[in-house]
């Protein structure tokens, strides 16, 4: 096991993916880069997302132009530089009386097409709601409505691929570590680390960026001993899965009673994603847990539109996450601003710790950007931004064409089933041939648990990508664990605890 200790120029605290998006820049420009979580590498807050990759369609009518704006030039950004992972998204807003008007509705869409410049998707369009490939989809009583183009992104691998490639750049990726202590020095900062193996370290750090995310507050007053004034607001989103409510390749965005929007997504093949709620919080909890009354929300919203209804018994996965979102005043979670927000405060000495409140998956990459101008007089960085046009693990180099390379990967691998290399090759992306090697049946591929994941597979997480447990394979580095009887998932847990005490 690799020693904790070290000199750094900065410590990242959260492995989500604020915090891999800081230390893969910062490593980028030769920064000397350790980053340590707690948890899991997405563990928390990242892997909870809507999985979308987004402007953000209804922050136009809270008037927040310039989230919107950025967030619609990252959608180009990131389809650029990890297309395995974020992929186009046709959305439906199906009109509902009584609610938004139909004109408020076009001009929203309107600016929402050229708000982020140039793009390289579909624009807005009236659709017919009763014509295919909706008419199975939804009540006879939606006739009409609006379809509009984004993104969808597995989140959770998003995260890691940005923390491998933070690895490959010489950053210190520390998973399951948790700081227990920060101590402001002459020279910046000593932090106390222990992981959940029990090994303990010392690592310093000229600058700190604390992307605890829910702990952010915590971690401030309590690890670090600052009494600052923050204003952090913590809203707890909810999701749920059900087995396939959506006939095409395509999404819907429903308006609420309450004015809130939900969304139902096309989820791994043969299922639908309904989400989200908005709980206001007073503090973290300890374990992220999905209420019955957020459930019976989250199937009432749905059911207002749907043709088949969804009832909580048909609910076969469900996961929540906590935002901690800048706090703007707003009285209402649902308009308390997305946008982020970058805290620099100093101890001690003048030691440097920057704080990230709020922000969205959408814009990580440009938080960074910002974080490293923030403390670039402290660190004194050298090298300009350029994540922008370097692409992510999985994304080869130079025009990646994913659709054309699993037609490849699926003519050269022609021995093997084809929904296993779709699986490793929409995980994976380019990395999959060295995933797969020279494997001609599945059986090359060692035990094959079901679902396409095979040991060969569950080996590459735990060698390659930090995973521990077998919630890291099933949940995070993949989303298997929804394809798999429990006596499946119970075989995948016995293998990874036998292969990771090895």
């Amino acid at each position: 096991m690799d020693t904790l200790d070290g000199d750094y120029d900065l410590l990242v605290i959260g492995g989500g993916i604020n915090g891999v998006g800081v230390a893969r820049d910062a490593a980028g420009r030769g920064i000397r880069v350790a980053l340590c979580d707690r948890g899991d590498l997405g563990g928390a807050t990242s892997m909870a997302s809507s999985k979308l990759i987004h402007g953000g369609l209804r922050y136009l009518e809270q008037r927040q132009w310039r989230l919107v704006r950025e967030s619609l030039a990252e959608r180009e950004v990131l389809m650029r530089i990890a297309p395995h992972l974020v992929r186009p998204l046709r959305f439906v807003l199906p009109h509902a009386p009584g609610l938004r008007p139909k004109w408020m509705i076009r001009a929203g869409l309107w600016l929402y097409d050229r708000l982020g410049g140039v793009s390289t998707l579909p624009q807005s369009r009236a659709v017919n709601l009763r014509k295919p490939p909706f008419q199975d989809d939804l009540d006879a009583r939606f006739a009409s409505g609006f379809s509009y183009s984004d993104c969808r992104v597995d989140d959770a691998r998003l995260v890691v691929v940005n923390a491998l490639s933070a690895h490959t750049l010489g950053a210190r990726i520390f998973p399951r570590t948790a700081c227990v202590r920060l101590t402001a020095t002459e020279s910046g900062w000593r932090a106390d680390l222990e992981s959940s193996a029990g090994q303990c370290g010392i690592v310093s750090a000229k600058a700190v960026v604390n992307a605890a995310g829910p702990w952010v507050e915590q971690l401030l007053r309590e690890i670090a001993g600052l009494n600052v004034r923050t204003q952090v607001r913590l809203v707890k989103g909810s999701h749920i899965v059900v087995p396939r409510r959506i006939a095409g390749d395509h999404a819907y965005i429903l308006q609420n009673q309450d004015r809130r929007i939900v969304f139902l997504l096309p989820f791994e093949r043969k299922f639908t994603l309904i989400g989200t709620t908005e709980v206001a919080l007073a503090q973290p909890p300890a374990a992220m847990e999905v209420s019955d009354e957020e459930v019976r929300y989250l199937c009432e919203a749905a059911n207002r539109y749907l043709r088949i209804p969804v009832q909580p018994g048909d609910v076969v996965w469900r996961y929540a996450g906590v935002r901690a979102l800048h706090d703007d005043g707003k009285a209402s979670p649902s308009e308390v601003t997305r946008d982020y927000v970058l805290q620099l405060d100093h101890a001690r000495h003048g030691a440097p710790i920057l704080s990230v409140f709020g922000g969205k998956i959408t814009t990580y990459r440009r938080l960074a950007e910002h974080a490293l101008e923030k403390l670039s007089p402290v660190l004194q960085i050298a090298g300009r931004p350029w994540t922008a046009t370097a692409p992510l693990p999985g994304a080869a180099t130079g025009h990646f064409d994913y659709v054309e390379f699993l037609k490849s990967m699926l003519t050269r691998c022609a021995a093997l089933p084809t929904g296993l290399v779709e699986g490793i090759v929409r995980r994976h992306g380019s990395s999959a041939i060295d995933l797969i090697g020279d494997a001609q049946s599945i059986h090359d591929l060692g035990i094959h648990f079901g679902a396409g994941l095979t040991a060969r597979e569950v080996d590459y997480f735990i060698d390659r990508e930090w995973a521990r447990t077998a919630e890291d394979v099933l949940w995070r580095r993949s989303k298997v664990g929804l394809h798999l009887s429990d006596a499946e998932r119970a075989a995948v847990g016995d293998y990874v605890r036998r292969r990771v005490a090895a």
